[in-house]
């Protein structure tokens, strides 16, 4: 579709005309800028023609003067056109890893992924996208940070839909001095002490004097390059191959040249929810976990998380703390969440082994954490053994021992997931039976 001749109605129908079926709920991400204020009129113009309920939210920084008198403008202008507006406060960590800017972006982001709408819509733009790109090249960027922004993604159980990616912001101003709209312009944008205001004012002035059309060919090198990040995230699956537990095997990754490899532990770091390290620093994880000797347990420090390596796999263990004499009541649910822990158990009824069903009602079901000397026999007559005997020939990896759920009835250690089962509460042939996982808790 090409913005120079299409209004810009029909773009913003277009995008949203494949995501709103059987979803009532958008929520818009307003400023009060130029950009998100002819977005919001934009809205308000289609939701007349379709059946969806549209909210508007302001993530109200406190780094400028006038942040209250944005907040204000903004509610002003949803009270206008009739669309409800809420106004969330935020603290931003001055003291970032990725600067005031960064931070301020990931804070405004987790308040406009919070429950309560389907869809969120953010009106960045094609000026947006050029910025982005040079950005990214400029501070050598991987294939994916120069994909730089999607149109559609998935966040935190959100459609973010971006539907003026393609549209010149000389084009957005244009249609609200048309309809008369009235936005903020926000100082800091002046300051070019930031290096996206120091491309917008310095920099993009003379590169359009000699490519007038940088900000379309920028977007779609960013296009290729999306492209080409998922092509290799597809290559990277198939090479990964996952065993039933999650790791991926080291002899697998050896077979596989330097490059491949590589780019099989960043989707598997990835696919973690856990931040990718920076080129170098991937390259000496991989060498690590390869040249590891098969007894050694090597923990290489990643973002909120480590690779481990164990028994010839790799794995990505989120950053665990001591919860020390937690315990939590099972009441029947077939997952069970252990509050402060990575991990949850899931229970699922089987019949004829697993953890005997019959009695639980009229006991005390309670999961806690390993606090040392607990013993469990797996088969009647059978001599009790250590857990830690038992873990070990269980293959449960040693990062987890400590925090390994014990499932208890009453004053009786009953069963230990992945172990196995106290004789006197197993499942006999034909009883209904519980089959008790232990699992990592999904990343967020």
């Amino acid at each position: 579709m090409n913005a120079k001749s299409t209004p810009l109605i029909d773009i913003v129908r277009a995008v949203l005309a494949g995501h709103l079926a059987g979803v009532a709920r958008v929520r818009l991400g307003l400023s009060g800028g130029l950009d998100s204020v002819a977005l919001l009129h934009l809205l308000g113009r289609l939701r007349r023609e379709r059946a969806f309920e549209l909210a508007a939210m302001h993530v109200h920084h406190g780094l400028s003067p006038d942040a209250d008198a944005w907040a204000a403008h903004c509610q002003a202008l949803c009270l206008q056109c009739g669309v409800p507006c809420e106004v969330v406060r935020i603290e931003v960590g001055r003291r970032h890893p990725q600067g005031l800017e960064g931070a301020a972006r990931i804070a405004r982001y987790q308040a406009l992924a919070a429950p309560g709408a389907d869809i969120l819509v953010t009106a960045h733009h094609e000026d947006d996208q050029a910025e982005t790109v040079l950005l990214a090249l400029l501070r050598g960027g991987a294939l994916r940070a120069l994909a730089a922004m999607p149109d559609a993604r998935d966040r935190s159980g959100l459609r973010h839909l971006r539907p003026l990616l393609g549209v010149a912001r000389s084009d957005l101003e244009a249609y609200a001095r048309e309809h008369y709209l009235t936005w903020v312009d926000d100082e800091s944008n002046k300051d070019t002490m930031f290096r996206r205001n120091a491309l917008r004012q310095t920099v993009f002035p003379v590169l359009e004097g000699h490519f007038p059309d940088y900000r379309r060919r920028l977007a779609a090198a960013a296009a290729g390059f999306g492209e080409a990040a998922a092509l290799l995230d597809q290559l990277a699956e198939q090479d990964a191959a996952l065993d039933a537990g999650g790791g991926l095997a080291c002899a697998r990754l050896a077979a596989l040249g330097e490059a491949r490899a590589r780019n099989a532990l960043a989707w598997f770091i990835r696919r973690s929810g856990v931040p990718v390290p920076p080129p170098r620093r991937l390259r000496e994880a991989l060498r690590q976990v390869l040249e590891a000797a098969p007894q050694s347990l090597p923990a290489i420090a990643l973002e909120r998380a480590s690779l481990r390596r164990h028994r010839g796999h790799v794995y990505v263990v989120p950053a665990m703390s001591a919860l020390g004499c937690a315990c939590w009541l099972w009441r029947g649910e077939t997952v069970l969440p252990l509050t402060g822990s990575p991990l949850r158990l899931r229970f699922d009824a089987v019949t004829g082994h697993g953890l005997r069903r019959a009695g639980l009602a009229a006991r005390t079901v309670s999961v806690r954490l390993r606090q040392g000397g607990e013993r469990l026999a797996l088969h009647a007559g059978g001599p009790t053994r250590s857990l830690k005997n038992l873990f070990q020939e269980a293959g449960v990896p040693p990062w987890w021992r400590s925090l390994w759920p014990l499932v208890w009835v009453d004053e009786t250690l009953a069963a230990v997931p992945g172990v196995g089962v106290h004789p006197d509460w197993q499942a006999r042939p034909g009883e209904p039976g519980l089959r008790i996982s232990a699992q990592e808790e999904p990343a967020s």
